[in-house]
């Protein structure tokens, strides 16, 4: 299981977790999911999805508009100097001057920046990183109020399949992982489609609720035969 974690800035100011030699490590012992169910903020609030740093998207509009100014100010530069101005720039002004509002290529331009321009506002709103599904945060151990931690949606989707493998009667089994809903599709070459169904739902479920996610995933079974031939 590929498991992420975050500590936010100030980690330095907080305590040790690391428990003392004299002192008792708390027990893992019993279900698998009472302790990540029993994990809850303390507030209430609910836990954020983690931002992506947009570095790739940055850097390329970086990039762009320090070219295009760099480009601009160096014509500039050279009018003031007593050169000619570019013949692009002469064009553009041109063009912007005399070509009416309805033009096609007008319209063209305004739509490409248009959507350019939506595409940023999108990545700048928008957590990003839909691969790491948010953990609960644990309550009552020193040192871990600004750490967060979450699990790969594609480590998770094995974990749940190897999972639905132990089930009785299933031949194959396909997971998916959402943000909000997990779908298994399962193949069972013996005993009745329901009861495989019925131990898919209970040996799933309890497997989703162990994951101790910030939003608990909805789940979807379905159980079919294996094609013949």
């Amino acid at each position: 299981m590929s498991a992420n974690t975050w500590r936010q800035p100030g980690d330095s100011d907080l305590p040790d977790p690391t428990p003392d030699h004299g002192q008792a490590a708390p027990s893992t012992d019993g279900p698998p999911g009472s302790g990540a169910t029993a994990a809850v903020d303390a507030s209430g609030r609910s836990a954020r999805r983690f931002w992506s740093a947009r570095r790739i998207p940055a850097a390329i509009v970086a990039l762009l508009s320090a070219a295009a100014v760099g480009f601009l100010l160096y014509d500039v530069v050279s009018v003031r100097a007593g050169q000619s101005a570019m013949r692009w720039r002469r064009r553009l002004a041109e063009e912007l001057a005399t070509r009416p509002l309805d033009d096609i290529w007008m319209i063209i331009g305004a739509a490409v920046a248009m959507a350019l321009g939506l595409w940023l506002f999108l990545l700048a709103v928008t957590p990003g990183l839909r691969r790491l599904l948010p953990m609960q945060r644990p309550t009552g151990i020193p040192g871990t109020e600004d750490v967060r931690a979450g699990l790969d949606r594609r480590a998770t989707a094995l974990i749940l399949r190897d999972r639905a493998m132990r089930v009785p009667g299933v031949q194959s089994a396909r997971v998916a992982v959402g943000r909000r809903k997990v779908k298994a599709h399962a193949r069972a070459h013996f005993r009745d489609l329901e009861e495989v169904r019925a131990d898919l739902d209970a040996e799933l479920g309890e497997a989703v609720t162990s994951l101790g996610l910030a939003r608990q995933p909805t789940l979807a079974v379905r159980v079919r035969r294996p094609k013949k031939g």
